[in-house]
């Protein structure tokens, strides 16, 4: 399956302008963190996501609008337009300033724009020689596998459809239409516009990202074939998706799948961010709460040397004494990683149901050492979202344990400057059976014992979990364990793991 971009691991930062300390700015380049994935190793199935900074020229440059409609067949999807619109209108305004072309592309509602000049823009632009046939790009399985969804529901997740006329007639409203810009539903249309312009890069946004932005004949597949650079901004797009279908994850978790699948088989992602120049840090939430490892002490000496390196990271800490109360859980509703060491909290209903609010939104965890047994009021917890069963160590003092690669994590990124083998004298928990959706990184053993997963992946409602059953002092002084705990996290957080130091 050919790609279009080769791209290589590192962690790398948007280049900051001149501008931003009130000087006048050498170039007007875009400059866009574009993330895509490659595979592991052949046909194994297995991706990682890398990143890579594009410096475009805004005039070679087109923003394509999907389908951005005033009203969809399904609720759920209009209410998430009318959310999008606003900030897609900030983007296109941003393009525009800078030479960029847009196109509206709301399908099916031309009689609207009829007698616009920016309709007569794209039907009155010359000709152009095109090696493909402009019609719907459907999913081709010599291309690409099917998609990580089912939408064969049509995937609306809140109302069904009555059928008759299709309720769109305009593109949202609060996106402007300027003088500048062109309007066309036609693939044929829009690339004579793009070749009449001298564009070589396209930049989607709009919906619906596993139909219309996919499969339109002016949509990625199609821009793909014509030998263009199609970039998907991942932050302004969605799927028809309903979680009552596979693979029954949240709708934004299933919009993130389709989001990977772009990145894996048909072009790179950038956020909005990117062009208008106000990211959102990353918040990173550790929450301790144990009496036995220091966790909060080791956590916050890791969370200096190693995660506040991170561009665009934000780590805040939630630390208890008590078993019984842990007050600040409202950050929790806009954490994008939650990292946990606790150990045995009896929580009031409300403290609970905000954890599980939080892994029930397919968010990514990384437990680490009694993580496993966090909740007392609720036992289950750690093979619902770990997919362990904690029975406890192995009796008495063994001495030292012997951590090594599992079999099945050969080659994997997680492993990144972390030995094949090593020792720690932290005692081994009994953790089988693991459930079927984990994948173990390292196993442990101690002298007339079985050995044990010591490290391993797997996923909740979609969401990414890590979990170490290691995280004792020593550990923590250990530059393997240190390392296996930052590319967990980089893991969990769908951010490259660099490679490991020469």
């Amino acid at each position: 399956m050919s790609r279009p971009i080769s791209l290589s691991c590192i962690l790398l930062t948007l280049i900051a302008f001149s501008a931003a300390r009130g000087e006048p700015a050498p170039s007007t380049s875009l400059h866009l963190l574009a993330r895509t994935r490659i595979e592991v190793a052949p046909h194994s199935g297995r991706f990682e996501v890398v990143e890579k900074t594009e410096e475009l020229d805004p005039k070679q440059t087109a923003l394509i609008i999907c389908d951005l409609w005033d009203k969809h067949t399904c609720d759920g999807a209009t209410e998430r337009v009318g959310l999008m619109a606003p900030r897609v209108d900030a983007l296109a305004k941003s393009l525009r300033a800078k030479g960029g072309l847009i196109v509206h592309a709301p399908s099916d509602t031309m009689k609207f724009y009829k007698d616009t000049p920016q309709r007569k823009r794209a039907i009155d632009a010359p000709l152009a020689q095109t090696p493909i046939q402009f019609h719907w790009n459907s999913c081709d399985l010599t291309s690409e596998p099917p998609l990580p969804i089912d939408d064969s529901d049509g995937g609306c997740d809140t109302n069904t459809w009555a059928g008759g006329p299709y309720p769109w007639t305009r593109e949202h409203p609060a996106v402007e239409v300027f003088p500048e810009d062109a309007v066309s539903d036609q693939g044929r249309e829009i690339y004579n516009l793009f070749v009449q312009h001298g564009i070589r890069n396209v930049l989607f946004c709009g919906v619906h990202t596993n139909m219309c932005v996919l499969g339109r004949s002016f949509g990625i597949r199609a821009m793909h074939k014509l030998g263009l650079n199609p970039i998907l901004v991942r932050d302004l797009t969605d799927t028809m998706y309903n979680p009552r279908s596979f693979p029954y994850v949240p709708h934004a978790r299933g919009t993130d799948l389709v989001i990977e699948h772009v990145e894996e088989y048909w072009c790179p992602t950038i956020r909005s961010s990117d062009i208008l120049g106000d990211p959102k840090p990353f918040t990173i939430v550790i929450a301790t709460g144990e009496q036995e490892y220091h966790a909060y002490e080791n956590l916050q000496a890791f969370s200096k040397d190693e995660l506040e390196k991170i561009p665009g990271v934000k780590v805040v800490f939630i630390n208890t004494t008590s078993t019984t109360d842990m007050p600040g859980l409202e950050v929790l509703k806009d954490a994008d990683l939650l990292v946990m060491f606790m150990r045995r909290r009896s929580l009031p209903d409300e403290q609970l149901n905000a954890f599980k609010a939080y892994f029930d939104a397919g968010k990514p965890v990384v437990g680490i050492r009694t993580a496993c047994h966090s909740f007392q009021t609720w036992l289950e917890f750690d093979g619902i979202v770990f997919g362990s069963h904690y029975n406890n160590h192995y009796p008495g003092k063994q001495g030292a344990m012997t951590l090594k690669t599992a079999s099945s994590a050969m080659g994997d990124p997680l492993l990144r400057g972390v030995a094949k083998s090593w020792q720690t004298p932290t005692s081994l928990y009994k953790l089988f059976p693991l459930s079927e959706t984990c994948t173990p990184i390292v196993n442990g053993t101690i002298d007339g014992h079985p050995s044990e997963p010591v490290a391993w992946t797997t996923k909740y409602h979609g969401g990414r979990i890590f979990f170490s059953a290691i995280g004792a002092t020593e550990d923590f002084q250990n530059p393997n364990f240190r390392r296996l705990l930052l590319n967990g996290m980089l893991w969990a957080m769908d951010k490259p793991i660099p490679a490991a130091a020469k």
